[in-house]
C-alpha cells in the first residue's frame, strides 16, 4: 500500500514535529488547496459559490474560533453569535469612517473589538464554568444584540437598521458590494480560512495551546505546575473572539452584503456550536468538516428528494434538517464524543494497517 510509513525516516526534530509528517498527507493537503483555489472557482456556477461554498467558509472560521475555546481550553461559550455581530458592526463603521483603507486591513481590525468584549465577559470564567458560565456568554449574546439594535451610531442613524457592505477592491478585483463576484469573494473567504486554520493549528502546537488544554483536561492541576488561569483564559477568549471577529465580517461583507441584527441571533451561536460538536471538539480538521456538514445537510434535504420525485414542503425539510441534526448531535456525544475528525481519523489508521488485523 501507498499510505505507510515504513521506510520514511526523518533527520531533525522540525521533520519530527512536522504538522504532517507522512509525506502522503503533505501531497493530500497540497491536492486540496490546489484544487480549492484553482479549480473550484473555475467550474464552480453561481450557486454552488453563493448557497454552499462560501456560507461554509464562513461558518468554518467561526467554528475554528468557537473550537479553541471550547474543544481546546475547555470554556462553553454561547455567544458566538453576539461575537460575530462585534465583528461584521465593525467591519462597517471602518469601510464608511475610512474609505481609503484596504478591506483585508479592515477585516482584520474588525476582530479587534470582538475580542475585546471576549475578554470582558470571559472575566467569569475565572470563578464559574460548564453551564453557569455557558448563561454568562449567553447574556453577551442577548446583550451585544441589544446594544447593535438600540443605538443608531453602529448603523450610521439609518431608519432602517440595516448595514450594507460598500462596495471595496483587493489586488484590482471587486471583493465587498453588488458589484462583486461569487468567484473574487469565494477566494477571499478562503484566503482567510485557509489563514487562521494554518495559525490555529500552529497555535495548538505551542506552549499557549499545551497552556489551554491543560486548563481544559484539569484546572487545579495546570494552576499547581505554574499554569496562570487568569492569563491563560482570557487569552482563550481574546483569540476565540477575535477569530469569530472576522467571521463575522466576512459573514456580513462577504456573504450576506446586507444585514440585520437578527442575523446574529441566538440560532447562529447553537448553529456555530452543533458544528464544533458533530465535526470534533478539539479538532481544526473537526471544525471544517462539521461547517461543510451542517451547511451541506439542509441543501440536501430540500433538493434530493425533490431529484427522486418525492418533493416535500419547506416546512416539512426544516423539520427533517433538525431531526437530523439532533439525531447527530446525540449520535457523537454517546458514540464518538471526537465527531466526524475522529472518524477520519480511524479511517486513516485502518488504511496504514490494512490488510493486516489489529
Amino acid at each position: 500500500m501507498l499510505y505507510r510509513e515504513a521506510g520514511q525516516f526523518k533527520t531533525t526534530y522540525g521533520a519530527d514535529q512536522a504538522i504532517f509528517p507522512i509525506p502522503q498527507d503533505r501531497w493530500v493537503v497540497y491536492a486540496v488547496i490546489a484544487l480549492a483555489f484553482v479549480a473550484v472557482p473555475s467550474v464552480a456556477n453561481e450557486y454552488w459559490l453563493q448557497a454552499i461554498l462560501i456560507p461554509a467558509l464562513v461558518f468554518t472560521l467561526a467554528a475554528i474560533g468557537l473550537n479553541l475555546l471550547t474543544g481546546y481550553c475547555g470554556q462553553l461559550s454561547l455567544g458566538t453569535g453576539g461575537f460575530m455581530a462585534c465583528g461584521a458592526y465593525a467591519t462597517y463603521k471602518l469601510s464608511t469612517a475610512f474609505p481609503e483603507m484596504n478591506i483585508l486591513i479592515v477585516f482584520l481590525l474588525s476582530g479587534i473589538p470582538a475580542a475585546a468584549v471576549g475578554c470582558l465577559f470571559g472575566i467569569p470564567s475565572l470563578r464559574i464554568k460548564g453551564f453557569y458560565l455557558a448563561v454568562a456568554t449567553l447574556a453577551a449574546q442577548f446583550f451585544l444584540v441589544w446594544l447593535f439594535n438600540r443605538v443608531e451610531w453602529f448603523y450610521n442613524y439609518n431608519p432602517s437598521g440595516t448595514i450594507t457592505a460598500p462596495p471595496r477592491t483587493m489586488g484590482g478585483f471587486m471583493v465587498t458590494g453588488p458589484e462583486a463576484t461569487a468567484e473574487a469573494r469565494y477566494l477571499v473567504a478562503l484566503g482567510f480560512v485557509a489563514l487562521f486554520a494554518l495559525l490555529a493549528k500552529n497555535l495548538m502546537r505551542g506552549r499557549v495551546g499545551r497552556a489551554w488544554m491543560a486548563i481544559r483536561d484539569m484546572d487545579i492541576a495546570a494552576e499547581i505546575i505554574g499554569i496562570r488561569p487568569l492569563t491563560t483564559k482570557l487569552a482563550a477568549f481574546a483569540v476565540s473572539s477575535y477569530v469569530c471577529g472576522v467571521a463575522g465580517a466576512l459573514y456580513f461583507a462577504i456573504y450576506l452584503g446586507s444585514v440585520e441584527t437578527a442575523a446574529f441571533d441566538i440560532s447562529v451561536s447553537f448553529l456555530v456550536l452543533f458544528m464544533v460538536i458533530i465535526g470534533g471538539l478539539g479538532s481544526i480538521l473537526g471544525s471544517i468538516l462539521g461547517a461543510f456538514f451542517i451547511t451541506v445537510v439542509p441543501i440536501l434535504l430540500t433538493n434530493v428528494p425533490e431529484a427522486l420525485g418525492l418533493p416535500i414542503g419547506v416546512a416539512l425539510a426544516k423539520q427533517l434538517e433538525n431531526i437530523v441534526f439532533g439525531a447527530m448531535i446525540v449520535f457523537f456525544l454517546i458514540v464518538e464524543p471526537h465527531g466526524l475528525a475522529r472518524l477520519w481519523q480511524i479511517a486513516k489508521e485502518k488504511l496504514r494497517r490494512w490488510p493486516f488485523p489489529y
